[in-house]
């Protein structure tokens, strides 16, 4: 390397150093045989179908999608060897190095990287160039030098002297010497250099070995190249050799892959005809990854010869490089982009694994550990080798039927709650023993939940309150307090007691009477998901959060406490002290005896940590309203039902997710006044005063990389560290002369400070005004002008003193004066503007609400449907327009008066406002046309809200106090959708839907 106009050496690797790393090595060898086996498997890699896949392309940044080559450098950078530049990936920005760049390269055809002893960054290109990258930022370009050849450099390796080998396109090997004087080697005639592969490396005694089409190619070490032995055994065709991170030196031969012991090749594995092995690597676990011509990429571990699964593939064509990052993600160089597969803290399980459907409702696991998911697609249980099947089930229909609950009886048997097809008693092998439905006394509708009693008798939760099954058969009971509406969660205690969720809130049957549980009045809980006893305590999950009931009290952790969402589904404890709960928004995780402790209020708000698709759920909406909606199995691991498929997570899994290593901070750019600043590699920097300084930084991961969080720390200005979150840039003004410090420091979300800090001095020189000397003459002459200005000042003081108290008498006598009028003046005007306001908000009253029943009229009803047209259009949330309509209203007006058809529609109003919620708009539209806004309402839940304003009609007795006076209504219920360019749209799609309502017989709700 080129340093100050002479060589040096680069530096080699200390004695030290390498023996401290053995004896670090060895003694974690130690502690991982000393680990019981249950915790080294499950450290060990997963299979691979539960990696994750993340795909970047020329539209993520990338100038280019074919990437020859992969390395990191030590500070934890990735670098990409494309055609059309060099490229550096920090987690979050690509940045390209190309000719256009300065810093630049000779030509953008860039072929291979390789990282030295020191961290410098070696590039080849087309045209037979070598750039080296210092680890401190600086540049140095070996061109091209005859007799070399002029073309592209595939690859490239240093030997134990510190001399690089250059593998030429076609024309043989050559080497570029510590002194930066390349060395070309012309092959013999008989050794197949011109038909070379992209494959060289340099073995422990310094051998090039080169792979090509026609063989494989050794110089050993007496410079001489040529075939390798016939008596190796590995035939002509494809031959190359890769050597592992620990030494091993392996030869791929077509299908057939050898490790290299005592100086022979030994055959390991025979991956079967017709496959062309093009990339190897081995990970840290010893697993060997194998890139194909188009075959895509395999592994080779403790799980045998593994293949990506259906829908995981990479697309067709040549895995050019492989590279694993020092976070242990692979990563994957192809002709059509850019992969990265992770480890994740979830695993998945979707159509593609063999479920029927991915819109999955309820899980339940038997007392023989058998699986069963229940999804929109009907049932599917998961044998003893993980593989799902569907269960053959058909409605009367011959349909098969949607799954919406599980549940198991004493004698193994198995329940299944459907929608709109009652309920399947299935036998432990899925055989259907019965069917219940209306035929038999079983509400209609649908089955969201199941449980099952002592005396083996099966609850189920209906639109249409609880039924009890047994030997009996079906009934109804007929407590006092039961609710007749729709159940969404049941559950036993301890003491036999059957606990019902509603979306009314809470009843809990206790022998023949009825406890009634508003949630209301604690932050407003309506709609319950789903009950989980723990010790004495119900923990109950709702809209607005956990409630916990116990003796007798009511509690709650919502998101006044520390919540990150409002409706939670299910909450399941494992057995290390975690508590898992399902959303609409992905998992939550958080600590039992916190979670109790905010409960109790000795802690204020909950710390929970949050997990979506990027930690390997295939979707982040779990779903609720069924049961169960998860579980935890008999084998400790955690089970969540989503729509997209069935996620779970092994909690003894997190504490390695947990102690993942901080990421290590970099500075990446320095701008004084907007222009870029060389920093690196300047032991220290001096700015002029009073500029305008930015810095940016990042945090080297690749795992999560937008959720790092920053602080600083500038020594001379920061007494301690300030937090920026996730802000990557800080900027200073105008410092003060001075030496400064800059520490930028990163973290995992939920994890601690890395010790890994990027480092910054510099000094900021001051302005000449600012230099002691020149601050002390210039202070004379400040105290002489002062002293001058002092006994100008008193002077003129005295003399206008007299002239301003003159002024001030006179101008008192008038002030007086004007006052006496002016609070006159404002008493008037305030009661003409208390008159006026009054006025104002009664005329505004009446513009916008409907004189007769309260509710606001058309004209508020059409400013809020654009109103809320309008935000979900712009967020994407659902929209529900109810339009209804009183049946034979002008029959109630002939039979009865008008003024008891007046009675009529305010009764309606009054019914119709206390079936809406507080974010609903109920609204008058017509003589008896009513409307209903429904937001954040997806179309189910607007027909439940239709259903249940339906049956408070029916239940309201005597209309207008008339004696046997019924009335009932039609309506017309649609969901905003794409095609509902303008709010009239919408309004016309309802209408219609309203007349087909009243055209199919009245008294129904029809759906557009």
């Amino acid at each position: 390397m080129r340093q100050g106009g002479r060589w040096t050496r680069w530096r080699p690797v200390r004695a030290a150093v390498t023996l401290q790393r053995l004896c670090l090595a060895l003694a974690l060898l130690c502690l991982f045989a000393a680990l019981p086996g249950t915790l080294a498997a499950q450290d060990g890699p997963p299979p691979l179908r539960d990696y994750a896949i993340d795909v970047w392309t020329s539209r993520n940044g990338l100038p280019h999608n074919s990437l020859r080559d992969i390395a990191q450098t030590p500070e934890g950078h990735l670098w990409f060897a494309t055609w059309e530049g060099l490229v550096r990936y920090n987690g979050l920005d690509f940045t390209v190095f190309d000719r256009s760049t300065r810093p630049g390269l000779r030509d953008n055809g860039v072929g291979a990287l390789f990282v030295d002893r020191d961290g410098g960054l070696w590039i080849s290109d087309s045209r037979g160039n070598v750039t080296r990258r210092s680890a401190d930022g600086r540049w140095q370009v070996f061109p091209h030098q005859p007799p070399a050849p002029q073309v592209l450099i595939q690859a490239m390796q240093m030997d134990s002297h510190g001399r690089l080998w250059l593998l030429y396109e076609g024309n043989g090997i050559g080497s570029l010497t510590r002194e930066g004087r390349f060395e070309y080697q012309r092959p013999p005639a008989d050794v197949p250099m011109a038909m070379s592969f992209t494959k060289l490396v340099v073995d422990a005694q310094d051998r090039v070995w080169v792979g090509t089409l026609d063989g494989l190619v050794v110089r050993g070490t007496d410079g001489v190249l040529r075939r390798a032995p016939e008596s190796f055994g590995l035939g002509r065709g494809l031959v190359w050799p890769y050597r592992a991170p620990d030494g091993v030196l392996w030869i791929v031969a077509g299908e057939r892959i050898y490790r290299m012991q005592d100086g022979v090749p030994q055959l390991q594995h025979s991956l079967g005809t017709g496959m062309h092995i093009t990339s190897m690597l081995q990970d840290r676990h010893g697993d060997l990854w194998l890139g194909t011509e188009n075959q895509g990429l395999l592994r080779l571990s403790r799980h045998g010869l593994e293949r990506l699964p259906a829908g995981l593939s990479l697309p067709g064509g040549r895995v050019v490089s492989l590279r694993e990052d020092a976070e242990g993600s692979i990563w994957v160089g192809a002709n059509g982009g850019l992969y990265r597969l992770r480890e994740t803290l979830f695993s998945s399980f979707t159509e593609r694994d063999g479920l029927s459907g991915d819109y999955v409702r309820t899980v339940l696991e038997d007392r023989s550990r058998q699986l069963w998911v229940g999804s929109a697609s009907g049932l599917d249980r998961r044998d003893s080798q993980g593989r799902f099947q569907p269960v053959p089930l058909r409605n009367s229909g011959g349909k098969t039927p949607s799954v919406l609950s599980l549940a198991q009886d004493q004698a193994d048997g198995l329940w299944v709650g459907t929608f709109g097809d009652g309920i399947l008693h299935l036998d432990s092998q899925g055989r259907m023993l019965r069917r219940y439905g209306a035929e038999d006394g079983l509400p209609g509708g649908n089955i969201r939940a199941m449980s099952v009693a002592r005396d083996g008798a099966v609850w189920a939760g209906t639109q249409k309150g609880v039924a009890r099954l047994d030997a009996n058969g079906v009934t109804v009971p007929d407590v006092p307090g039961m609710p007749t509406g729709l159940i969404t969660a049941l559950a036993h205690d301890a003491e036999g007691d059957l606990w019902i969720g509603t979306i009314e809130g809470i009843r809990v049957l206790r022998g023949d009477r009825v406890q009634a549980i508003d949630l209301a009045p604690l932050g407003g809980g309506r709609s319950v998901f789903g009950f989980q006893q723990i010790g004495d305590a119900m923990w109950i999950s709702s809209d607005r959060g956990l409630y916990r009931y116990q003796d007798g009290k009511l509690a709650r952790v919502g998101l006044e406490q520390g919540m990150p969402v409002d409706t939670v589904f299910q909450l399941v404890p494992d057995r290390i002290g975690n508590v898992w709960i399902s959303s609409n928004r992905g998992v939550l995780r958080t600590d039992m005896a916190m979670l109790n402790d905010v409960a109790d209020g000795r802690t204020r708000r909950i710390e929970v940590e949050h997990y979506n698709e990027i930690d390997g759920m295939a979707n982040s909406q779990a779903n609720g309203s069924s049961g169960p909606s998860a579980i935890l199995r008999q084998d400790g691991t955690f089970w969540v039902v989503t729509a997209g498929g069935l996620s779970t997570v092994d909690p003894l899994r997190l504490q390695r997710f947990r102690e993942r290593l901080a990421p290590p901070a970099a500075i990446e750019t320095v701008l004084v006044d907007g222009v870029p600043l060389h920093w690196q590699g300047a032991n220290h920097n001096t700015l002029p005063g009073g500029r305008r300084l930015s810095i940016s930084y990042v945090g080297l991961s690749y795992l999560m990389s937008e959720r790092i969080r920053y602080r600083t720390r500038l020594d001379g200005l920061d007494t301690a560290w300030i937090e920026r979150g996730q802000q990557r840039s800080v900027e200073f003004i105008g410092l003060p002369p001075g030496e400064y410090t800059l520490h930028v420091g990163a973290a995992h979300p939920g994890g601690t400070w890395g010790s890994s800090e990027a480092v910054w001095s510099f000094t900021v020189e001051p302005f000449l005004w600012q230099r002691r000397s020149v601050q002390f003459i210039g202070g004379l002459f400040l105290l002489a002008g002062l002293v001058a200005l002092y006994r100008y000042l008193i002077k003129r003081y005295k003399a206008s003193n007299v002239r301003l108290a003159r002024r001030v008498d006179a101008a008192t006598r008038d002030l007086q004066a004007q006052t006496a009028s002016l609070q006159a003046l404002n008493e008037e005007k305030t009661q003409l503007a208390e008159r006026l306001a009054r006025q104002s908000e009664q005329f505004e009253r009446q513009a916008r609400e409907d004189a007769l029943t309260g509710l606001p009229n058309r004209r508020a009803f059409d400013e809020a449907l654009a109103r809320d047209f309008a935000r979900s259009q712009r967020s994407g949330h659902s929209l529900c327009l109810v339009v209804l309509d009183i049946d034979h209203f002008k029959d109630v007006n002939d039979q009865h008066s008008h003024s008891v058809g007046d009675v009529v529609l305010v009764e309606v109003a009054r019914v119709i406002a206390s079936a809406c919620r507080d974010s609903d708009m109920p609204a008058r539209t017509g003589g008896e046309e009513f409307t209903v806004l429904l937001n954040d309402t997806r179309l189910a839940e607007a027909a439940q809200v239709c259903a249940r304003l339906r049956g408070l009609f029916h239940d309201h007795p005597d209309w207008a106090g008339v004696p046997g006076l019924q009335v009932t209504f039609s309506a017309g219920l649609v969901e905003l959708d794409a095609a509902d360019r303008t709010p009239m749209l919408l309004y016309q799609r309802a209408d219609r839907a309203l007349y087909r309502a009243k055209s199919e017989g009245r008294d129904r709700t029809a759906i557009g």
